[in-house]
């Protein structure tokens, strides 16, 4: 009993560790709106863009009011997604200008595997991408042992820019 009790600790603190902060929400709208976000505002999404939206995301969008942040033609955008099914959700950040990647961060990543689409040198892929069709007009390079993380970073980013063009 104590053993089983001492390895349901552990485990639980090993999956605890797991998660890895690299900025939270507010030092990512602080940063991107130079230390002053904007006031946030809300995108209701009826029946016509929840099926948009759909489209890109690859299964229903959960969300049917989603907060954002506008400032001249830069939005930001903050939402979650799970690259893993069964896994928790990785919250990202995305920056969107003139329908284009502009900026993005891997905000809280919660998964065992796949913490590489955080680092710098894989986003980079993804800055700058437009929509085409219901992917990105930029190819980028999968991670190993990270392909459905990849895929979900994809899959967030065209859903990011498909939300701003609903302004």
């Amino acid at each position: 009993m104590v053993l089983a009790l001492w390895l349901l600790t552990a485990a639980s603190a090993y999956a605890f560790e797991l998660y890895k902060t690299f900025q939270t929400p507010e030092a990512f709208l602080a940063e991107v709106f130079d230390g002053s976000a904007p006031a946030p505002k809300t995108l209701t999404l009826g029946q016509n863009e929840q099926s948009r939206i759909s489209a890109v995301f690859g299964r229903a969008f959960p969300q049917s009011r989603v907060r954002y942040w506008q400032q001249g033609t830069r939005t930001a955008w903050i939402f979650d997604d799970i690259g893993k099914e069964g896994y928790v959700p990785t919250t990202c950040g995305f920056v969107i200008n003139n329908g284009q990647i502009e900026h993005l961060r891997v905000l809280i990543y919660r998964e065992s595997r796949g913490e590489q689409v955080g680092e710098a040198s894989f986003l980079n892929q993804i800055r700058g991408a437009q929509a085409s069709g219901n992917g990105l007009n930029q190819s980028v390079d999968n991670i190993s042992g990270a392909t459905l993380s990849v895929k979900m970073m994809e899959r967030m980013a065209r859903t990011a820019i498909e939300l701003d063009s609903l302004l």
